[in-house]
């Protein structure tokens, strides 16, 4: 009888001590408000990225358009690239389509370079190299 609680207790004690961690797939997506306009919104799904953009967000740290827009363009270019390869499929689980002729605006340049930076920071995948 004894050994049998032991077994049960050590196989209890390996479930409870087992890293379940929980994946939560992130992804980012551009896309028109509206299909006759020109007003363009951010969707992001990671559920961790607001609470970390309240944070680490403030008015002090903002850049104009064209920083964004250029920082913006070589981490998607970094982020399809690690897409298309299967790189890091607990963070990156979608295509970005991210054209640099077109002028998203400031607010969602903005919000999608601090995704970015979230990704860097909360993933530990390097995107602005």
């Amino acid at each position: 009888m004894k050994p049998a609680i032991y077994i049960i207790f050590i196989a209890m004690l390996i479930i409870a001590c087992s890293t379940a961690k929980q994946v939560s797939k992130t992804s980012a997506e551009i896309k028109a408000a509206s299909p006759d306009s020109t007003v363009y919104e951010l969707i992001i799904t990671d559920i961790h990225f607001d609470q970390w953009y309240l944070l680490n967000y403030n008015d002090a740290r903002d850049r104009n358009n064209d920083y964004y827009r250029s920082k913006n363009i070589t981490a998607v270019y970094n982020w399809n690239d690690l897409y298309r390869r299967g790189r890091y499929l607990n963070a990156i689980d979608s295509y970005i389509n991210y054209e640099p002729h077109i002028d998203y605006g400031i607010e969602v340049n903005r919000k999608l370079y601090w995704y970015f930076k979230f990704v860097e920071d909360y993933y530990g995948i390097r995107l602005f190299y």
